[in-house]
């Protein structure tokens, strides 16, 4: 499919080919989660920590006799239903990562891409770079073309005058072609690619065949 290129100025730069086999899938819904939620689990830091009876600083000894006190049968303070005590059953530090075959965490990328495209949610542009590196500057830009909640992609390598103005921006996120990911591809209204993105992502992705194979299913 061919997709209009247009510049940070609102002007047309042409046309660029968005392959069919990256922007073309009829996503799968159930995949895309998958990879959504591997990478939240992934994300999570794991270090909750509750003190067990054998952690807790307390003394050891028999609180009173066994018998003679009217009362129950007790050990030493550590137990859980003493103040103080340590915690029955509670968390520890763990990994919460689940594993995602590396050919579904690609495919669920391809998936959310193809979903932004039948959408009319990418916006292909020339390149993304900034005269002065200006917040100002940037966010008028941003005004004119209707930019308030996007995901940028460049190239390799970001252009630092445009990477330190678009970061005091809310809701505008700047990306490496490396770095792109269904999370942040999804959690954003448009998607914007330079034609450096497209180019890269065209490389990651040669091979990548559309039907059966590729989907699971049927031609889109």
């Amino acid at each position: 499919m061919k997709a209009n290129v247009t510049t940070l100025e609102a002007s047309k730069a042409g046309t660029v080919e968005l392959a069919d086999a990256i922007y073309g899938l009829k996503p799968r819904p159930d995949l895309i989660h998958r990879m959504v939620r591997y990478q939240q689990l992934k994300r999570m830091a794991g270090t909750h920590h509750a003190q067990d009876r054998s952690e807790v600083h307390v003394t050891g000894s028999k609180m009173y006799n066994q018998k003679g006190s009217g009362q129950a049968r007790h050990g030493d303070k550590s137990v859980p239903q003493w103040r103080g005590g340590g915690k029955a059953f509670g968390p520890k530090p763990r990994s919460h990562a689940v594993d995602l075959p590396k050919k579904v965490r690609a495919l669920a990328l391809r998936y959310a891409l193809s979903a932004k495209a039948q959408a009319g949610e990418i916006v292909v542009i020339d390149k993304a770079t900034s005269k002065d590196g200006k917040t100002g500057a940037l966010k008028a830009q941003f005004a004119k073309l209707d930019w308030t909640n996007v995901l940028i992609i460049d190239g390799a390598e970001l252009e630092t005058g445009f990477a330190r103005a678009a970061r005091n921006l809310p809701n505008i996120d700047v990306l490496p072609v490396q770095g792109i990911n269904v999370y942040d591809v999804l959690r954003r209204r448009k998607l914007v690619l330079t034609k450096a993105a497209v180019a890269a992502l065209d490389e990651r992705f040669a091979g990548a065949e559309v039907g059966r194979k590729a989907d699971g299913g049927g031609k889109p």
